[in-house]
């Protein structure tokens, strides 16, 4: 009965050992796959940095004069010296000019064994691509040399308008496989067909992931991109977890297939590290495991005697505990009430504002028709024969004072009540009609541009009639002390769904203030004592209300131009007013 407890403590410590070991694989794996991605992302941007670095160079080559003379006709000795000298600068394995047909007449290896001259590249699909004025890009084995090699290639256009050859470059890529072979990475780069073009073990070149299909075969034989090789499907195989199976080994596979012209570089990490890790990091659990099964046992009473000690001192600091935090509690408790205190008095002062704001608001608003009134009675006594339509013009007036002071509720709050569907033009017309006196007295021309068409929109006629006011009133005060040529236009129409109306002036303009900053109460651009600057505020909350826009802007030939957005009433059905 006394070995019970100690094998129970072997079985748990094995137990704990295997799930310490596949959780510490699993987070070293990760940190393998990680490392891997990096690396992945290391080899594309090398790879795309090849393909990249040398594409612009047959665009500048085929304006080149040498290059547009030789195609021309003229001779080719100079042409050859110079791209033989632009190849061993550039790194590049040759340069080379065709004629039309395809037939290479000068060449950077024109001295050598291999060299281009005279050989027709005319099924090339890169020499055909040129021809037709696109760029050609194409990876094979060279007909020439026997080398692979990215060919690039433009046409060389002649008298502005004829494609009369090609000049192409043969870039090598033997550096970059030295470079995957010398890290002992195992990393493959395929084109869209799949097959191998350049990889870390020579022996995998040239082999397709995948069988080709016979039209695939007869496509790369009529192009000869892989003379001479069988491309036999490489012998490797993919499992489930982004893993495969590549030379007889299993190893972590990723893919980046976001390479130009279909191709993917495929990279196989090894994973061995993150296995070694895991056991080593299994074996010091265990081991631990181990050592503190036996200290356990050994000090078993000891620890029951510190518990219990542990126990006594852990209450003594939940009583401590407990005291500071009824003392907590209460101060939390006068907090509490300190704050409804403050919030009460920030409600009041709220209150107090509100009804300053509202008080400068029933102020400013009235001054429009009273102003009003008092030109209509100055031209009833300049000319007494008008006094006969005088009462039925402030009887008008007044109404509009009433319908002020009644819709001064909505200045406060965003309620739907007396909500109609009106035309624009005729709420422009009234804000016109209203001003009418102020137009006069500043001897303001006035042009309105609207549609045949109305222009619907739904809302409050009134509070919208006071927006069009402000804004014209805003117009006419800008325009009194320039020397130009008072001249208001007004435009009223409808784009899609949104109806709009503009008004721009020639008067001083914005200045340095901005529209958020004329929207604020008591903030205005006229002189001293002519005005408090509420209008545009009153106005921007209008036009909130009614979910439209509101901009402004100075105009290049001077003046500003204000403009009101608002959603148009779409549905013909609804009651027109």
């Amino acid at each position: 009965m006394s070995r019970r407890p100690l094998i129970l403590s072997a079985i748990l410590t094995l137990l704990v050992g295997f799930v310490v070991q596949r959780a510490a694989f699993d987070y070293f794996a990760e940190e393998e796959w990680s490392k891997a991605q990096g690396q992945l992302s290391l080899y594309r941007s090398t790879v795309v940095a090849e393909l990249e670095q040398h594409s612009h160079l047959t665009h500048i080559l085929a304006r080149d004069t040498f290059v547009t003379e030789a195609v021309a006709g003229g001779g080719t000795g100079p042409l050859n010296a110079r791209l033989e000298d632009f190849a061993q600068q550039s790194g590049l394995e040759a340069i080379y000019l065709m004629d039309a047909n395809g037939v290479t007449i000068a060449a950077s290896n024109h001295a050598s064994e291999t060299s281009f001259v005279g050989h027709n590249y005319g099924f090339r699909p890169y020499f055909k691509d040129a021809l037709q004025g696109k760029h050609g890009r194409f990876y094979a084995i060279g007909m020439t040399t026997g080398l692979p090699g990215l060919f690039l290639a433009d046409g060389v256009v002649v008298e502005g308008h004829e494609v009369a050859g090609v000049i192409a470059i043969k870039k090598g890529f033997s550096v970059l496989e030295d470079s995957w072979r010398r890290a002992g990475q195992q990393v493959i780069l395929t084109n869209s067909d799949g097959v191998v073009l350049l990889a870390s073990d020579p022996a995998w070149r040239y082999r397709a992931l995948t069988p080709l299909t016979e039209a695939q075969k007869q496509e790369i034989g009529a192009v000869r991109q892989f003379s001479g090789q069988p491309l036999d499907p490489l012998q490797w195989r993919v499992k489930t977890g982004n893993r495969a199976v590549i030379g007889g080994d299993e190893r972590m596979h990723l893919v980046a297939d976001d390479l130009p012209d279909g191709w993917q570089l495929h990279y196989f990490a090894d994973d061995d590290r993150a296995v070694a890790r895991s056991w080593l990091a299994t074996a010091a659990v265990v081991f631990l495991a181990g050592a503190l099964m036996i200290v356990f046992q050994v000090q078993r009473a000891r620890r029951v005697g510190r518990a219990l000690k542990r126990a006594e001192k852990e209450e003594a600091q939940l009583r401590s505990s407990n005291q500071k935090l009824a003392v907590e509690v209460a101060e939390r408790k006068a907090a509490e009430e300190r704050l409804q205190k403050t919030q009460k008095e920030l409600e009041q002062a709220s209150r107090l504002a509100a009804l300053g704001q509202l008080s400068a608001s029933v102020t400013h608003e009235l001054g429009q028709p009273i102003a009003a009134m008092r030109n209509h009675l100055a031209a009833a006594e300049i000319n007494p024969q008008n006094t006969a339509r005088l009462g039925g013009e402030i009887s008008g007036l007044v109404g509009r004072m009433e319908g002020i002071t009644r819709q001064l509720k909505f200045f406060a709050t965003s309620s739907e009540e007396a909500f109609e569907v009106f035309d624009l033009r005729a709420a422009m017309q009234a804000g016109l009609t209203l001003l009418a006196p102020n137009i006069e007295k500043g001897a303001v021309e006035v042009e309105v541009r609207q549609p045949d068409e109305p222009a619907w929109v739904r809302g409050n006629r009134l509070r919208l009639e006071q927006v069009i006011t402000n804004v014209l009133r805003n117009a006419c005060d800008a325009m009194e002390e320039e020397d130009a040529v008072s001249r208001l236009s007004v435009t009223v129409g409808q784009e899609g769904a949104v109806a709009f109306f503009e008004v721009a002036d020639t008067g001083h303009g914005l200045g340095a203030a901005s529209l958020p900053d004329l929207q604020e109460p008591f903030v205005t651009t006229r002189a001293s004592g002519r005005g408090m600057g509420l209008g545009l505020a009153i106005s921007a909350s209008i036009i909130k209300d009614h979910d439209g826009t509101m901009q402004a802007e100075d105009r290049p030939e001077g003046g500003a131009v204000f403009r009101v957005e608002l959603p148009a009433v779409q549905d013909n059905n609804e009651q027109m007013i």
